[in-house]
């Protein structure tokens, strides 16, 4: 009798003790836009050894955790300039990613390419909304994935961007892209209703925002959608700070929905601590800097690995070629301004085709800032990683007009002086001149450009109807190093006005 009180006692005990447990909690570590920065960037963050660091270090403490690229994994510095993603996929399983999603700049190489490394990095590869069955793609990936924590099981499912404006189509030839808000929340509800998880995270590639106006984003899903319970965002290289009130956005029920992304170069780690119980999730941010070098240098046979590659990265990056009289940042209309003259310089010599216009070239071109002082040839390099050729086009007027009506709508990009454009509040253009006369829709016009926007890269469909009066066979960036280090011979410095060419007014 003793012994069978002695039982009901400890079974008692037991009962009481449960409550009391914690519950069980899933830590989703994710990363976006990384775009090739293998090392830390010029304003000394990120670097990937640092981020392995985090990552041991976040897994360490979270036995029940994920591991998240949300895609551009690749292109924006010379590791895949010179390397075409040889270091960047072959680091994804040391780096022990779960889950990998495609962002536009891994088909930068053509899907023969891509399909060649994907067949040998483990990750799961999700994507609801592009078809790879008549692709080199297919069956490398498969619509969501599902981590189950105890009795509970979170899905993971891809949404991608649309191709079109933003990747080459023979670089993406055969693959079906499927509506991103139609087959989104489908796609939360189909794991919900049918296959019975608990939570549906959204891995996403569209965009907090939209840099076309007419494109979905993440917040116009999340404000249509009822079965969504968490977005993980990338693309528009957005740094959405947790609690700041943009990490929250109201689904179709009026549920507040976490939402995060890390703007761009894997400076930023984020993290996701979901309780499995409660559903309640806390959004933070992990800053990549040199506090985590100590951990970083332990990775011997990586970083030595590593060093292969950098000697010859280094050998480019410290080759000095000219002289900036100033600092612009690569998103700043002072750098836009200075690529678009120099394009037009180029051109006219280059072309021999004397009565160019004007130059419109794309802000997004251009990859990297330029230093104030020396400037070597591995920085003219990562500014401009892409393989475009320029182009010079005969547009009618209304061509042109409609062109920079697609620019004004997007808050600008990257014009000669000869061209100047006003927009109102809506993106509207009101105004364009071109050499201080309006523009004619009746009369021609010689523009010089590049390949990717002539072929309609950035929704510039304007451009793919106008005639071609000359295509260069060499990448753009090789004109631009050799215009420096000609402006260096002759001893002028890179430099530019400090203006808007298309403003709101």
């Amino acid at each position: 009798m003793a012994k069978f009180r002695n039982f009901m006692l400890l079974c008692i005990c037991a009962l009481m003790v449960v409550p009391a447990l914690r519950a069980e909690h899933l830590m989703i570590i994710a990363v976006n836009d990384t775009h090739s920065q293998i090392d830390p960037a010029s304003d000394g963050k990120g670097g990937v050894a640092r981020r392995r660091a985090v990552y041991d270090q976040l897994r360490a403490a979270n036995p029940n955790s994920v591991l998240i690229h949300a895609g551009d994994a690749v292109q924006g510095t010379l590791f895949f300039s010179l390397y075409k993603g040889e270091v960047e996929y072959a680091l994804m399983d040391t780096l022990g990613y779960d889950v990998i999603i495609l962002g536009n700049h891994e088909f930068d190489n053509g899907m023969e390419e891509l399909a060649e490394h994907y067949r040998n990095v483990d990750a799961v590869k999700i994507s609801a909304n592009y078809d790879f069955s008549t692709t080199p793609l297919d069956g490398l990936f498969q619509p969501y994935w599902v981590k189950a924590v105890g009795d509970k099981r979170v899905a993971f499912f891809g949404i991608n961007v649309n191709p079109e404006g933003l990747i080459s189509g023979i670089n993406c030839e055969g693959l079906r892209y499927l509506s991103a808000p139609d087959v989104a929340d489908a796609t939360a509800k189909y794991l919900k209703e049918v296959q019975k998880v608990d939570y549906a995270v959204m891995v996403s590639h569209i965009g907090y925002s939209s840099y076309e106006p007419t494109e979905p984003n993440d917040t116009l899903i999340i404000g249509h959608s009822h079965f969504i319970d968490m977005v993980i965002s990338s693309h528009s290289h957005t740094t959405i700070k947790p609690g700041s009130g943009m990490d929250r956005i109201a689904n179709a029920d009026g549920k507040l929905i976490p939402i995060g992304q890390n703007g761009k170069s894997g400076k930023l780690v984020a993290t996701y601590d979901l309780d499995l119980e409660t559903g309640d999730i806390v959004y933070d941010h992990i800053t990549v800097d040199e506090s985590w070098d100590d951990a970083a240098s332990r990775y011997t046979a990586m970083n030595t690995w590593l060093d292969g590659y950098r000697h010859g990265v280094d050998s480019i990056m410290n080759n000095p070629v000219g002289t900036s009289a100033r600092y612009m940042k690569n998103s700043s209309a002072t750098i836009q301004n200075w690529v678009s003259d120099a394009a037009m310089e180029i051109l006219k010599e280059l072309s021999g085709i004397k009565n160019i216009d004007c130059a419109i070239m794309n802000k997004g071109g251009i990859r990297c800032d330029m230093p104030q002082g020396t400037v070597t040839e591995g920085d003219i390099g990562s500014m401009f990683p892409f393989d475009n050729r320029f182009v010079v086009l005969e547009m009618p007027g209304n061509e042109l007009i409609e062109s920079i009506k697609l620019m004004c709508g997007r808050g600008g990009d990257a014009v000669s002086k000869e061209l100047r454009a006003t927009y109102n509040s809506k993106g509207e253009m009101t105004g364009a001149t071109v050499k201080g006369k309006k523009i004619d829709p009746k009369k021609t016009y010689i523009v010089a450009t590049i390949d990717y926007l002539a072929n309609g890269g950035d929704y510039m469909t304007p451009m793919t109807r106008c005639n071609r009066l000359f295509v260069d066979t060499q990448k753009y960036g090789n004109h631009m190093l050799d215009y420096v280090k000609r402006l260096q011979a002759n001893g002028k410095k890179i430099d530019a006005k400090d203006e808007v060419r298309i403003k709101q007014k």
